[in-house]
C-alpha cells in the first residue's frame, strides 16, 4: 500500500472514531466523525526537492470514512496539506503520499495560499540546516458547522515547529481569510520556547 501504514490503533471521541495512523511521512490522529484530521506530525525530508506534484490528485484510504471531494466544491475551503508535499518531494511516491485525505483538511483558501503556504516555505529553509519537526492540532468548535458534503469546518489550526529537538516554535491560525498577512504575526506569546 502506497501510505505505508505502519501502526493504526483507534479510539472514540464525541464526534465519532478517531484512528492513530503512523505512515512512512507523516503520524494522524483522524476524526472518523468531523471527517478531517485532529492532529498530525511530521518532519521535513526535502528541504529543495523537485519531485513533481503535477496530474496527483487526493485519494481516499480504504478503510477509513474521510472528507471527498465533494466536500471542497462551492465554497471558500481548499484541500489543504498538513504535511505539505513540498516537504516531501524527494520522491514523486512521496509526493503522492501527501495527496491521501487522511492529510487534508477544509483550510480557507486565504490561509492556505498566504501565510500557512508561507510558513512552510520557511520550514524548508530551516531544514537545510537543522530537523525540523512540526506537529499540527485542528481546532473545532464544540458543535462545528460543515459543509454541505458532511466535514466538519475547523475553527483554527495550531501549528508547533521544533528545531533540533530544542527550539520550539507555537502559530495559532484561525481558519478565515488572512491573505495579505505575514505569517510570523500568527506566532503565540513565548516564541521561541527551550525545551
Amino acid at each position: 500500500m502506497l501510505l505505508g501504514l505502519l501502526f493504526c490503533s483507534g479510539f472514540t471521541s464525541l464526534s465519532g472514531q478517531i484512528h492513530h495512523i503512523e505512515t512512512t511521512i507523516f503520524t494522524v490522529d483522524y476524526d472518523e466523525g468531523l471527517e478531517q484530521p485532529v492532529k498530525l506530525s511530521y518532519t521535513v525530508q526535502c528541504a529543495s526537492g523537485d519531485a513533481s506534484r503535477h496530474g496527483l490528485n487526493f485519494w481516499k484510504v480504504a478503510g477509513y470514512h474521510t472528507s471527498d471531494n465533494d466536500d471542497y466544491k462551492d465554497n471558500p475551503y481548499d484541500k489543504g496539506h498538513l504535511a505539505p508535499a513540498a516537504a516531501f518531494n524527494c520522491t514523486r511516491d512521496m509526493v503522492k503520499a501527501t495527496f491521501s485525505y487522511l492529510n487534508c483538511a477544509l483550510q480557507h483558501e486565504g490561509l492556505n495560499r498566504g501565510p500557512w503556504k508561507e510558513l512552510e516555505a520557511a520550514e524548508r529553509v530551516l531544514a537545510m540546516f537543522y530537523d525540523v519537526d512540526v506537529t499540527i492540532e485542528v481546532i473545532f468548535d464544540s458543535n462545528p458547522e460543515r459543509v454541505p458534503g458532511g466535514a466538519a469546518i475547523p475553527k483554527a489550526f495550531r501549528k508547533i515547529i521544533t528545531i533540533d529537538h530544542n527550539e520550539v516554535y507555537e502559530y495559532y491560525f484561525p481558519n478565515e481569510d488572512v491573505a495579505g498577512q505575514d505569517w510570523w504575526t500568527f506566532g503565540t506569546e513565548g516564541n521561541p520556547v527551550k525545551k
